[in-house]
């Protein structure tokens, strides 16, 4: 039996590799085969642009700084199924979200859920389970809503309608965070009182548990079932203890309290007062020495004038030219003459020695 002539198979010369996006022929069936496309990434959707025009001009101030912080600071929602029901705006706010002219292009104000019960621990008013769950379902939904909007208009201007909903929604928003927080703030004050931290400042523990309240309502999940409280405590309860560390560390480095007596003082100030002691002692020189040739009675109106005789410790008290007239026995008139002839006197033996020196 002749036995069957096989050719080889040759293999395809690097020259003539097929390119990207071009059809691969198969070497041995001849046989044309597709090349699957190249995945081309996706570009980054960045953050929308304000409406073209003057239609900043028109908002107010509040306005214009919602739309600039949901534009540049957007808060990602925390998900759940109750948010992706339909009418989910009507049946958590009790209205719809509508835009109102008359309100000035916001949404109507939604049913309040008020406090109904007093808490224990803090002595305040509180929510019931159902009531807070309902408020942070409100906010997640309007951080949804304000999600969506800036997503469909990655990349390019807000048209006026989308940026008044867009603030309307952030109205929202901030109003059921505000209430939130509100009625969560007791909460910080009594474990900052029940919390004894010492060389900790008190105002300093409530900021950092304020702090630490304001990004709990930002990360806290309602649908795990946990009571806000539950999750903020610890939040806050470690704002504490960061206190506490970074207090350690500060008196580590500064092991003594603050004292002004030893503070660095001014450089004029200091440069003045030497300049003052300076001349002090030289003119106490120069009535020692008597080089500027006084009578005693000029010395003497000197010397008690600008108090150079004081030898106590206090600051001393210069006397007025009505107290002087009255040691030596003349008017107040007559010590000024005196006084200045003397200071002329001073100052000519000044000059001489510095022009001999």
């Amino acid at each position: 039996m002749a036995q069957m002539e096989t050719k080889p198979i040759t293999s395809v010369p690097a020259t003539n590799a097929p390119t990207a996006n071009a059809p691969t022929t198969c070497v041995t069936t001849g046989s044309t085969m597709p090349t699957p496309q190249a995945s081309v990434p996706k570009a980054q959707t960045g953050m929308p642009e304000p409406p073209a025009g003057d239609f900043m001009h028109s908002l107010c101030e509040a306005d214009c700084s919602i739309l600039h912080r949901l534009c540049t600071e957007p808060v990602a929602p925390m998900d759940h199924p109750d948010l992706h029901l339909a009418k989910a705006e009507t049946t958590l706010f009790g209205v719809t979200a509508k835009l109102s002219e008359a309100k000035g292009f916001r949404f109507p104000d939604p049913v309040e859920i008020a406090a109904g019960r007093i808490s224990p621990a803090t002595r305040a008013p509180t929510l019931t389970g159902e009531q807070e769950r309902m408020l942070f379902l409100r906010l997640n939904l309007t951080r949804m809503k304000i999600a969506a909007i800036l997503a469909r208009f990655a990349d390019r201007a807000l048209t006026r309608k989308a940026a008044r909903t867009l603030i309307a929604w952030g109205h929202w928003e901030l109003n059921v965070r505000a209430q939130i927080v509100e009625l969560n703030m007791p909460l910080v004050l009594a474990m900052a009182k029940r919390t004894r931290l010492t060389h900790v400042d008190f105002n300093e523990m409530i900021s950092e548990g304020n702090m630490a309240l304001l990004r709990s309502v930002d990360k806290f999940d309602c649908g795990r079932g946990f009571k806000f409280s539950t999750y903020s405590c610890r939040a806050i309860l470690k704002s504490f203890s960061r206190v506490a560390m970074k207090a350690s560390r500060y008196r580590g480095t500064f092991p003594v309290e603050y004292d002004p007596s030893i503070e660095k003082s001014d450089h004029l100030d200091t440069k003045r007062a030497r300049v003052e002691s300076d001349c002090i002692t030289e003119l106490k020189d120069i009535l020692t020495a008597n080089v500027a040739a006084l009578s005693e009675v000029e010395q003497t109106v000197i010397r008690q004038r600008f108090a150079l005789d004081s030898t106590s410790s206090e600051i001393p008290m210069p006397k007025t030219l009505e107290q002087v007239g009255k040691v030596i026995g003349v008017t107040k008139e007559r010590v000024r003459q005196i006084q200045n002839k003397a200071l002329k006197k001073i100052r000519e033996a000044l000059e001489a020695g510095y022009l001999a020196a």
